[in-house]
């Protein structure tokens, strides 16, 4: 039974829906693998990652290009048994393999725009793999209506093209059983994938925003695989794209992938942005590539507009029958001077803005009567919807209107067609033209400016087309609002909405005096012939196989349920923490150092009261009632609320305010541990602060004793970042001559005196002990910040200095923060994958508790059961510990 609930849809998308019918049991094709072992069947509630540690035993470079449809034309065969395919050679999917390394293989995965008899689909699927070597997804009819007409097209498409749904009967509100049949559909196209897929040696590259999720039912089978995605339409603003109610789940799902492409800058930033407010996570530019920091990996940002086939058109152009067809219409066209609209039916083309400027261009210009022409070309829709069947009346009604006022005897001012039209027909059209015209409100790239302009340019063997004779030029009219219009600088670029504009620059481009034109159409055409669909594709996997590069040097675990999925790279030397072997040492040992960060590790990030609970009490009471332990609170806060909250745990240290000020327990006065007692820097940082606060909603000044601290974690996050930077570079001019540091930190910037840090506090503890003639020979110093990055690294130079001796057992964690100085990782202990055979008697409670409470912040609870990720702890006091592994 399919669940209503969306979170759980990656376990249970498999197509065996009530709602969207049953998916007849296929055969599979034969999985290759080049490891030693079997691989078995999957089942989708298995989150098992097949993988290797050793490379595979045959390098075979092999990609997986997954797209919606696959580049392959498939019709009956005259006697109606049976199929006959061909490659569709107008197909991207195919066209890309120009710029992929000759000895690559390359295998398609995607649905035919064909229905297939289920009976006939094995048959058809082995002769496509044998011949074309392409995978076909068989989609149910039910989930493929739902899935492409429903999600694609009526929530996807319009949102990426900045539409909203305002009513039901414009664009239609979500629905999620379109949603549930966008993850069925996803799930279908990934078994596909794991049917034929190597994980070891090959590369996935998933295209545009049909197989958005895609990425994450690959990531969680195959941590390693080395996969990119890149997305052919716009990616909508952040203020557009928040409106949709799976957004944190696609977002998610794109970030298992380990490239993402994007045409433009604008949609990589806009996608950057959405990131930023919507997972908090910050973008970083390192000698030219953007990268996004996610859990221990980095997802590689590639901005690279894709680019036309150039020997396809040339080929066209060199064709007798183009030939007999441009002496056609020039015939047509005589004394006249053409300008050239192609396009799909598409709500976001502008078609009709197009006309209305043609319209007011007549207007305006009244010597263009009779002699401009605008040729509209108009490819059949590929959507459906009450919008289309509106803008296509109002296209059909301008054309009429126009003709009749402006057309004379063999003379119609707009030439509209209707039908699907033939490269070799278009690439004619393409070389009568004067000028095209392109006035989408949105698209993604565009490519009809690209084409135009080598056509215009023919081609420059004897015996070629007429046209490659004399000057080259051509002219462009484009919309501000598509893809290509960044790369063509050459171009009048408009608002299509202001129609008066529009005509101006129809008017400007087509009374241009020659040579101007020759000068942008050369300027346009060196851009367009080195940045073809090769150049583009090869870019794009140099750029995958860069971000790969370290894939099987890094030991990854995969965490977290359903869209939630990521999966966790570490350094081979960054190991998770082994609770087991913890205990162990400590219960062995006689000297112990415990340090604990307070907020982001003792106390939750996002808890909004920071009073520290009866447990928490209870817990550090115990662990510094212990005569062999030494437990210290290390933090940022002030020492009258840490004393106050922690008056029960008389014999607990606490470093207040980074260790400006320090206590050993209730009983002792607190020492100042700075170098300097003089804040006269307080009255010139202040003001600043000040300044930066009233121009920044949301942030605030935090007094403390010693330091002044700007706190932005409530302003927008775009903007209070922009303002931190600002602050920093401020403070540190304004109070360069001061004995102070002005660092930032996790949504904040601290102005603190010189000499203060937790790394100073962890060698004083450090020192004092082995004064006192007690070593420590155990140390736990756990953190979640920069600043308790400074205690990880004063550990390894009190080892060398002989203040920690080397055999000192040393257990530095850090809580959800990657990369870090620490050795051990502490986020997630409920999934250290085996079994702790230790009991309550025979381990210290305390010890355990601390665990627990540090990861509180990911949801886990304590003794009386605790859950988190993909497994199940539970235990109760005096019973054996068990870890369970999860079931989904």
């Amino acid at each position: 039974m399919m669940s209503r609930s969306y979170t759980n849809l990656l376990d249970l998308a498999s197509g065996n829906f009530p709602v969207m019918g049953q998916a007849r049991e296929k055969k599979r094709l034969p999985r290759v693998m080049t490891v030693p072992g079997v691989i078995s069947e999957l089942d989708d509630d298995q989150a098992n990652s097949v993988s290797s540690d050793v490379p595979s035993s045959v390098i075979q470079d092999r990609i997986i290009i997954v797209a919606n449809q696959l580049p392959v034309k498939a019709k009956r065969r005259p006697d109606n048994k049976g199929w006959s395919f061909s490659w569709d050679d107008d197909s991207l999917l195919l066209q890309l393999k120009d710029g992929l390394p000759e000895e690559m293989e390359v295998l398609y995965v995607g649905s035919l725009k064909v229905d297939v008899d289920p009976n006939e689909q094995d048959d058809v699927s082995q002769l496509l793999l044998d011949r074309f070597k392409c995978v076909p997804a068989f989609l149910p009819p039910d989930i493929l209506t739902k899935f492409y007409h429903g999600f694609c097209k009526q929530h996807l498409w319009p949102l990426f093209h900045y539409m909203l749904p305002f009513s039901a009967n414009h664009g239609g509100r979500f629905d999620r059983s379109l949603w549930e049949a966008y993850v069925a559909a996803n799930n279908i196209f990934s078994q596909r994938v794991i049917e034929v897929i190597n994980p070891e040696d090959d590369y996935v590259w998933i295209h545009d925003y049909h197989l958005m999720v895609l990425p994450t039912f690959l990531r969680r089978r195959f941590n390693r695989l080395r996969m990119g995605f890149f997305l052919h339409s716009p990616f909508p603003s952040s203020e557009i794209y928040r409106t949709l109610p799976v957004r944190e789940e696609i977002l998610k799902a794109l970030l298992n992938s380990d490239l993402i492409g994007f045409h433009t800058f604008d949609y990589a930033r806009h996608f950057l942005s959405c990131c930023s407010r919507m997972l908090g996570l910050e973008y970083q530019s390192k000698r030219g590539y953007i990268g996004l920091e996610y859990y221990g990996r980095t997802i590689g940002i590639k901005i690279m507009p894709v680019g036309i086939h150039m020997a396809q058109i040339e080929s066209v152009l060199r064709l007798a029958d183009k030939e007999w067809r441009v002496g056609e219409l020039k015939q047509q066209f005589e004394g006249k001077t053409v300008l050239l609209g192609v396009d799909d039916m598409d709500v976001f083309k502008g078609v009709n803005l197009k006309l209305l400027a043609m319209e007011q261009l007549l207007k305006q210009h009244p010597k263009w009567q009779g002699r401009a022409v605008l040729v509209q070309i108009t490819n059949p829709a590929r959507g459906r919807g009450k919008d289309l069947e509106e803008i296509q009346a109002e296209i059909q009604a301008s054309c009429k209107r126009i003709n009749e006022t402006f057309g004379q005897p063999g003379y119609d001012p707009i030439v509209f067609i209707d039908r699907p039209v033939s490269l070799s027909e278009r690439v004619a059209y393409y070389t009568v033209a004067e000028c095209v015209v392109v006035t989408a409100v949105r698209d993604g790239m565009n490519l009809t400016p690209y084409e135009y302009i080598v056509c215009r340019q023919g081609v420059s063997e004897s015996g070629s087309s007429s046209e490659s004779s004399g000057p080259k030029k051509s002219m462009l009219v484009v919309s501000e609002f598509i893809g290509c219009s960044p790369s063509l600088s050459g171009a009048i670029r408009v608002n299509p909405w202001n129609i008066e504009a529009t005509a101006e620059a129809m008017n400007e481009a087509i009374s241009m005096a020659d040579a101007e034109k020759q000068l942008r159409h050369e300027k346009h055409y060196r851009y367009v012939s080195s940045h073809d669909v090769a150049f583009w594709s090869r870019s794009f996997f140099q750029d995958m196989e860069r971000t790969c590069k370290e894939h099987f040097r890094r030991r990854c675990w995969g965490i977290g349920l359903s869209f939630g999925f990521r999966v966790v790279a570490l350094d081979p030397n960054f190991r998770k923490l082994s609770i087991d072997h913890i205990v162990s040492v400590y219960l062995r040992s006689k000297n112990r150092a415990i340090l604990l960060d307070y907020d982001g590790t003792v106390m939750p990030q996002t808890s909004h009261n920071k009073t520290p609970s009866s447990e928490v009490i209870s817990i550090i009471n115990t662990l510094s009632g212990d005569i062999k332990n030494t437990v210290f609170v290390v933090s940022g806060r002030g020492r009258e609320s840490l004393g106050k909250w922690f008056s029960p745990c008389k014999k607990l240290g606490i470093a207040a305010e980074h260790g400006y000020f320090m206590r050993w327990s209730t009983n002792d006065e607190w020492e100042i541990c700075g170098q300097t007692s003089e804040f006269g820097w307080k009255e010139i940082a202040e003001p600043v602060m000040k300044l930066y606060t009233e121009a920044t909603d949301g942030s605030n000044i935090e007094y403390k004793e010693s330091a002044l601290v700007w706190h932005h974690r409530d302003a927008d996050p775009g903007f209070g970042s922009s303002q931190a930077k600002e602050m920093l570079d401020h403070l540190e001019s304004v109070l360069s001559n001061e004995p102070v540091a002005v660092k930032s930190g996790q949504f904040i910037i601290e102005v603190k005196p010189q000499g203060v840090s937790k790394g100073v506090v962890a060698e004083k503890i450090f020192t004092t002990m082995a004064e006192n003639g007690k070593q420590a020979d155990f140390v736990l110093c756990i953190g979640d910040d920069r600043s308790d990055e400074e205690m990880f690294e004063i550990i390894s130079s009190a080892i060398s200095s002989g203040v920690l001796s080397s055999n000192t057992s040393v257990f530095a964690c850090t809580v959800g923060q990657k990369p870090s100085k620490a050795k051990y990782y502490l986020d997630d202990p409920a999934e250290l994958g085996r079994t702790p055979c230790l009991t309550w008697e025979e381990a210290d409670d305390s010890i355990w508790r601390i665990f627990h409470m540090s990861s509180n912040r990911e949801g886990l609870r304590g003794p009386a059961g605790l859950i988190h990720g993909d497994t199940d702890l539970n235990f109760e006091r005096d019973a054996q510990i068990t870890l369970l592994p999860s079931h989904g």
